[in-house]
């Protein structure tokens, strides 16, 4: 299917806006940075993490733990497709043990995704908090998943796409939505 629309939501300076309004925002709730860790979904979250640990320490000169993880053997549907997934690894900064966990992800949709993230982080240890942070919500949960902190909403329909770049991975930042025609 071919994209028949494609819509840009966020350009580079949008998401660099977003990122330090997210950013503050995990300040503010938690009262500073104390005890905070940061763990992004690969692959967006990821960069997006590093972002904020930089922005943070920028703030208040306190270098947030900062990790990353990898969900694709604790993904729901991983057996489904047919291609061998290319496994990265997960990467944690020591125990998670009574810290308050930031998980940081581009995109929020169905929830899959964040519950397979949880799943692998309790395999690592008992945070206090598990917390999401999200570039952008679009909608459409399929479990019962919210994000504490998020950039923007973004309400889709049936056929669209929320496509998240970021210059760390695709070369250039934004953040668009992607139309489809049916049988296009």
């Amino acid at each position: 299917m071919a994209p028949s629309k494609v819509k840009q939501l966020l350009d580079p300076t949008g998401v660099s806006r977003t990122v330090t309004r997210l950013s503050h925002e995990i300040l503010e709730k938690n009262d500073g940075p104390d005890n905070l860790v940061l763990v992004g979904i690969q692959t967006r979250g990821e960069p997006l993490a590093k972002r904020i640990q930089a922005l943070i320490r920028q703030y208040t000169g306190v270098e947030i733990p900062l990790g990353s993880v990898d969900i694709t053997f604790h993904r729901d549907d991983f057996r489904e497709h047919l291609v061998v997934p290319q496994v990265k690894g997960t990467d944690l900064p020591g125990s998670l043990d009574n810290k308050t966990v930031i998980l940081v992800d581009d995109v929020l949709f169905t929830g899959r995704t964040v519950r397979a993230a949880i799943e692998v982080l309790l395999t690592y240890g008992r945070p206090d908090k598990i917390q999401l942070a999200v570039l952008v919500d679009r909608g459409h949960r399929e479990m019962p998943i919210r994000a504490d902190f998020i950039g923007k909403n973004i309400p889709t329909h049936e056929g669209e796409h929320v496509k998240v770049l970021l210059k760390e991975v695709d070369g250039k930042d934004g953040v668009q939505l992607i139309a489809y025609e049916e049988g296009a």
